[in-house]
């Protein structure tokens, strides 16, 4: 007698997304084992279950024998052929089983059976859905906070943000939404697969740079270097392969659009980016800015480098807590150590002295005389349109001087050194 299992087939294809066959399969896979281990134990049972109408038939069936010694698998001609009008000894013939009599064990049996085959088929679909999208970014709902843990529903899977994979300060609650790396999906022997979030790893900011940033996402520029203490600051070095394209100017965005879109996401973490410096110590000038590097030396066994800063600039080189030191450091791959500066601040007379030099190469003369043009505030090629011999007059510069620097300056403004 047939059973009609289609609408079951139906609730399985739409709301499992299990296949009508595969499903046909499964059912008569699951109905015969467990008949076979219960009600009829130590027959052979066949079940057919067809797709394309939802009929379920299931069947004994027996060896046609003239001398049956297991009435259990075995049966004589003539009762064959009330089964098969033309069973030969050796044919195979079929009982009709009632699959609604088969009683409450067997049908237990079967669902428990059918249960088990169909959340695993379950499983291993969500885990060909989400197995490509490891190190992406996914988006889902969190579900509830589990001992410190974050339980994220995204979609048909449950992953978990770890307390170690969270950025400090961080808190979420049921029912917000929310975006993390898919770091990995951990094969469990005791809880199945698990699906592991990041909002900590390094990645993270890479990929929302890459959505944000279509110039990244098109190679155009490209991240060269990252380090990050999450929750607290990023640091960012990027270069193009594009002389026409500014990558800082690029991931920025017009008026910082694009970076703050990064820092709101990350509940407020700075986020520094630079250009990129093949040589290390242009992406330490970079990377410190605004301090400035001084007296620098660089051990390139150890992969050390030692410098000074100013007094002034001791607080940003460091930064809170020592992070933007560590931060450069591991952005550059070298370690670092920075000490306060020795040097006293220039005086006075030493930057007159230095712009006296500039401007004594410039008009080819000696230092000596332009110094005297420089102490009196005169120190650049444009200020000498104005100055007549008069506004000279009772000063230590003759006449004679003052011509001598006039045509020195109308050769260098004709020449375009001006």
């Amino acid at each position: 007698m047939s059973v009609d299992i289609k609408p079951y087939l139906q609730y399985l294809e739409k709301e499992k997304n299990i296949p009508k066959d595969e499903a046909c399969a499964l059912i008569a896979e699951a109905i015969k084992s467990s008949v076979e281990k219960s009600v009829l134990a130590g027959q052979n049972i066949e079940v057919i279950a067809d797709p394309a109408t939802g009929k379920l038939d299931a069947f004994a069936v027996y060896v046609v024998s003239d001398s049956p010694s297991d009435a259990l698998k075995e049966i004589n001609p003539v009762a064959a052929t009330a089964l098969k009008a033309d069973a030969k000894i050796g044919d195979e013939v079929r009982r009709p089983i009632a699959v609604s009599d088969l009683g409450r064990i067997a049908a237990m049996s079967t669902k428990q059976l059918l249960n088990q085959r169909f959340r695993k088929i379950e499983k291993d679909q969500v885990f060909k859905e989400y197995k490509d999208k490891v190190g992406d970014i996914v988006t889902g709902t969190v579900r509830r906070n589990d001992r410190g843990n974050v339980v994220v529903e995204l979609g048909s899977a449950e992953a978990v943000l770890t307390r170690a994979e969270s950025c400090q300060g961080e808190i979420f609650r049921t029912g917000d939404r929310i975006r993390c790396l898919l770091l990995e999906i951990r094969e469990d022997t005791q809880r199945g697969r698990e699906f592991v979030l990041s909002r900590a790893h390094p990645n993270f900011v890479r990929r929302l740079l890459e959505l944000e940033v279509a110039e990244i996402a098109d190679k155009t520029v490209k991240i060269a270097a990252m380090a990050r203490d999450p929750g607290y600051r990023t640091k960012i070095a990027v270069d193009s392969a594009d002389p026409k394209v500014d990558p800082v100017g690029a991931c920025v965005g017009a008026r910082g659009a694009r970076v703050r879109n990064i820092v709101k996401e990350l509940n407020g973490e700075k986020i520094d980016i630079i250009r990129w410096r093949p040589e290390p110590l242009q992406l330490l000038e970079e990377a410190i800015r605004p301090a400035k590097p001084r007296n620098v030396h660089v051990d390139e066994r150890n992969r050390l480098i030692h410098f000074e800063v100013d007094e002034d600039d001791m607080r940003i080189a460091i930064g809170s807590k020592g992070r933007n030191a560590r931060l450069t450091s591991k952005l550059m791959g070298w370690r670092l150590d920075i000490t306060k500066s020795t040097r006293a601040p220039e005086s006075v007379d030493a930057q007159l002295g230095e712009k006296a030099l500039r401007l004594a190469a410039q008009l080819q003369l000696p230092p000596e005389l332009i110094a005297k043009f420089v102490g009196l505030g005169i120190a650049e090629l444009a200020a000498f349109s104005d100055v007549t011999a008069d506004d000279l007059a009772g000063t230590a510069i003759t006449e004679e001087e003052f011509n001598t620097v006039l045509a020195a300056v109308a050769k260098a403004k004709t020449s375009g050194q001006a």
